[in-house]
């Protein structure tokens, strides 16, 4: 039976400790001035939204700025509240993005306040446990009801698609995250200069990469969907969490997030099974009707390996550059599962064999070849 393999630094959420006396209910802040701003609002709230202000505590924060606070309700309701300073997060996508996929059918949480100016957001509280806390480890089958739910939860996301809603998921976005490869995990966590052979057979591996991507049908992507990022509601449906830059883009991407965590991996018998249910569910509404995708789960598959190739190439340079630049140690330490998930992918396809080998050079690895041409 498959296994899934374990970073031992897996975070669910970061819960911060406060560290200073706080501005309000236990909290502590960095600057004065925003706690002043915070307090202000808070208490503009309380009677209308029957707020307690003592019970303010810390939920959890994420590797953007942004961080959330948990405060209860008189009726013992606990509300969540978004702390994102202005000059560092902006809170319209995500405001805009809740409406979008509440609309769509998704359960994400409600606004019921917003100071626009300050970055602070109420909203409801989705839940105490995300899927990845409740997923069984040491055995994959019996995960299988909660990922149909995630993959009937994306499907409703793809069905309610339309263009022109979100920013285009286009070629020069895709390249932009790729640079981030050479530019923070090789040239500042591995310390190596690439030599021009070596850049060249990136540059030219990166633009195939973003051209067999783009090939994909649109619809619209979440861009981090994966178990982290999805609560267990009260209600036992999945909310869904951290959309704010969802952007309108290939249909693959979602699936292999899903499916290739950044924080869990799965076997590939595994992978598979949850994967062609997703993509049977999907043929049914239509999401599939694209160059024989319909019917040929190997050529969908292999399109979902090449996004997930993307997005791995992408997360490694910004685990990277989370350690680096922000300070956020713990997320390189997950950095070997995407080497792991980029050679895995290079290793079956021909063309893109030399990328395999200059990241071999850097990682100072062997390939031992296995490259795939056929179905899968």
């Amino acid at each position: 039976m498959s296994q899934p393999i374990l970073s031992p630094s897996m975070p669910t959420a970061t819960p911060l400790s406060p560290a200073s006396p706080a501005a309000a209910g236990g909290v502590s802040w960095a600057d004065p001035a925003r706690a002043q701003a915070f307090a202000r609002w808070l208490a503009s709230l309380t009677s209308a939204q029957s707020l307690v202000p003592e019970s303010l505590r810390i939920a959890s924060a994420d590797a953007s700025f942004r961080r959330y606070l948990r405060i209860d309700t008189a009726q013992g309701t606990p509300r969540i509240i978004m702390d994102a300073p202005p000059d560092k997060e902006d809170c319209k996508p995500f405001v805009k993005i809740a409406r979008l996929f509440a609309d769509a059918g998704l359960l994400t949480p409600q606004v019921l306040a917003w100071d626009e100016a300050q970055g602070f957001v109420l909203l409801t509280d989705l839940g105490l446990q995300t899927m990845m806390e409740q997923i069984d480890r040491d055995h994959p089958d019996a995960n299988l009801p909660r990922y149909m739910q995630a993959t009937d939860a994306l499907l409703q996301l793809q069905t309610a698609s339309r263009p022109g809603v979100l920013p285009p998921y286009d070629a020069a976005l895709l390249q932009r995250e790729l640079s981030l490869f050479p530019d923070w995990y090789i040239a500042q966590h591995r310390g190596h200069t690439l030599g021009d052979k070596q850049r060249e057979t990136m540059d030219s591996a990166f633009a195939l990469i973003v051209q067999r991507n783009l090939a994909a049908p649109s619809v619209y992507v979440h861009r981090d969907f994966m178990p982290r990022n999805l609560m267990l509601s009260h209600s036992d449906r999945l909310g869904v969490l951290d959309f704010q830059d969802a952007v309108y883009g290939p249909l693959s991407y979602d699936i292999a997030s899903l499916m290739r965590d950044a924080f869990l991996s799965w076997e590939e018998e595994f992978v598979l099974d949850v994967t062609i249910r997703y993509w049977e569910k999907a043929r049914k509404t239509g999401l599939m009707d694209f160059d024989g995708w319909s019917e040929d789960f190997g050529a969908f598959y292999r399109a979902v390996e090449w996004m997930g190739l993307q997005r791995h190439l992408k997360v490694a340079g910004i685990f990277a550059r989370l350690t680096l630049r922000d300070g956020k140690p713990k997320y390189l330490q997950d950095a070997p599962r995407f080497i792991h998930y980029i050679r895995t992918t290079c290793n079956r396809y021909r063309e893109l064999g030399p990328l395999l080998k200059v990241i071999d050079e850097i990682e100072g690895t062997e390939n031992t070849t296995a490259w795939s041409f056929g179905r899968m």
